[in-house]
Parts: C-alpha cells; sequence; structure tokens
C-alpha cells in the first residue's frame, strides 16, 4: 500500500518551464489527503528549490544536494553527509587542471567563480529542454532567473575550505562537451571510495560524499516514519534517482529519462513536460481505491 512518494525536481517535477505544473500540484495535494507522505529529492541546493514549492503552494520535507542535506517541512534539519575539506581541496585541484567550470554547493548556499560561466550553463540547460528557444534567448532567460536563485560568487573557492563555518556538500562541475570531457577527471575521482559520482544532466558530474545519495537518504526518512520500502514511491529521470529508484518498491522512470533509469524502474510515465510525475501519482492512487 503506497505511504510515501519521493520525487525529484529537474526532468521529473518540473516541466519545460522549470515550474511545477497545475496537474502535478493537484496530484501531490491529492495524494497528502489520502494520507500518502510527499518528500522532494533533489540535487538542488535548499534555496534553489525552496522558491519553486513555495509557488505550488507545497511545504513539505526535503532531501537536498543528492541527500547530503536532508531537512523536514520546517526547514529543520534531520541528516547531513558532507565533503572533507581535505578531499574537497583534492577535488578543486583535479577540477581546476582539467580547465573545468565547476560549482561549490555549501552550508551558505550555492557558490560559484564566474557569473558569465553560471549563465551560460544554465542557459544551455534552458535550451535543451525546450529546442525551440534559441540560445540567445536562454541565456537572457538564464540571467533574469539567477538573479532570484541566491547565487553567491566568490572569488576563490579555497576561501570556503578555510572557514570553519561553512560546511561543504557537493561539487558540481560541467562540460561543454558533455560525459566525454568529464571522463578523465571522473575516472581519477572515483578512485577515492569515499566519494560518489552522479549526474542530473549530459553535461556534468555531482561529486558527493558515499553517504550522500538519495537512496540511502530515502530509506532513513521511510524508516523515520516506519513505513517499509515496498510502500515507497519515487520517480526520477537521471543519474543521480538511481539509488532511490533501486530503493523503492515502487518506482517511476519519466519518459525523458535516461536508459539506465528505464530499466531499473518498474513503471514508465509520460515525459515531464507532459506531467508524467502527476499521471504516475494518479496511477497509484487509484490503486487505493481499489
Amino acid at each position: 500500500m503506497l505511504q510515501l512518494i519521493a520525487s525529484d525536481m529537474d526532468g521529473t517535477m518540473l516541466n519545460d518551464h522549470m515550474v511545477i505544473s497545475d496537474y502535478n500540484i493537484a496530484a501531490i495535494k491529492h495524494a497528502r489527503e489520502k494520507g500518502v507522505h510527499f518528500i522532494v529529492s533533489t540535487g538542488r541546493a535548499f534555496k534553489e528549490v525552496k522558491p519553486l514549492l513555495d509557488d505550488a503552494g507545497i511545504s513539505c520535507p526535503l532531501i537536498t544536494l543528492n541527500g547530503a542535506l536532508v531537512l523536514d517541512e520546517a526547514g529543520k534539519v534531520l541528516s547531513s553527509a558532507p565533503l572533507a575539506d581535505s578531499l574537497v581541496q583534492k577535488i578543486m585541484v583535479l577540477l581546476k587542471k582539467a580547465g573545468l567550470y565547476f560549482e561549490v554547493i555549501t552550508s551558505k548556499g550555492v557558490c560559484s567563480d564566474d557569473k558569465a560561466a553560471r549563465i551560460e550553463n544554465f542557459a544551455e540547460l534552458l535550451a535543451s529542454i525546450d529546442s525551440t528557444t534559441p540560445f540567445k534567448l536562454a541565456v537572457s532567460l538564464a540571467s533574469a532567473r539567477l538573479e532570484l536563485m541566491n547565487i553567491n560568487y566568490v572569488d576563490d573557492y579555497y576561501q570556503l575550505v578555510e572557514d570553519p563555518n561553512i560546511r561543504i556538500y557537493k561539487i558540481v562541475a560541467f562540460s561543454p562537451q558533455g560525459q566525454k570531457g568529464l571522463q578523465k577527471v571522473k575516472e581519477q575521482i572515483a578512485q577515492n571510495e569515499s566519494l560518489v559520482i552522479t549526474s542530473s544532466g549530459s553535461g556534468n558530474i555531482e561529486i558527493n560524499h558515499v553517504n550522500a545519495q538519495k537512496g540511502i537518504a530515502l530509506q532513513a526518512y521511510a524508516d523515520r516514519l516506519n513505513i517499509p520500502l515496498d510502500n515507497v514511491m519515487a520517480l526520477g529521470d537521471n543519474g543521480n534517482d538511481l539509488s532511490m529508484i533501486q530503493a523503492a518498491g515502487i518506482s517511476y522512470a519519466m519518459e525523458n529519462a535516461t536508459d539506465e533509469i528505464k530499466l531499473a524502474a518498474n513503471h514508465l510515465t509520460a515525459k515531464n513536460t507532459e506531467n508524467g510525475a502527476g499521471l504516475a501519482i494518479e496511477e497509484q492512487l487509484s490503486e487505493l481505491s481499489k
């Protein structure tokens, strides 16, 4: 029996306008009316996802940064798995040597040392979501949206490592050549068994502590509610969703998901641009009425 739903955001709950559709909002609220718990499970930071949920009128617990930071509905920290400063320094050296742009997600928010590169990467994401959007327009849209997303621009990432009041939870590296341009550095970083590398898009890799995985965080949250994993539903589309898709008894891959996620999931739903998440939720809710 369905008791808990965990959903990814980008490519899953968010549509091509990067918002939660009215249909998906209604499905989430319907589930909660039926007594089913709902939790967001995202690679995004709290400050990136909270405005999207507020706009949708949704307040819920959050698995953020791929599981590195889990928060309850009031924003209280339930668990965290930061990266060790010594590891962060080694990762930064490798990424700098490879000439890759990367961002550092900390307890103070998302940090970037290059605003132009940040905007360009976000523009490429928008353009990939909607192929009809010209790149120049995507750059303008990205620039406007980034002003609302509380990005912290810093001169030197190493200052973050040296600050004893800042914890670093995730590092995201980007390449215009996609996974091919990231493969070499990915192999180097993967040699450290205390790290896990996933991806939320074709042009990035996300580096976390090995305990910071969506599946681990989802299982811990379900245990907190005394809900067996057989009664947990997970929805996702990309590599950083794999652990929770494998953990949940009821798992849905979006039509736009990677082949890896489609093979791991036991259900398939429509694209994120076609209310796939909401349709999957309603499909499972209909089973409760039988």
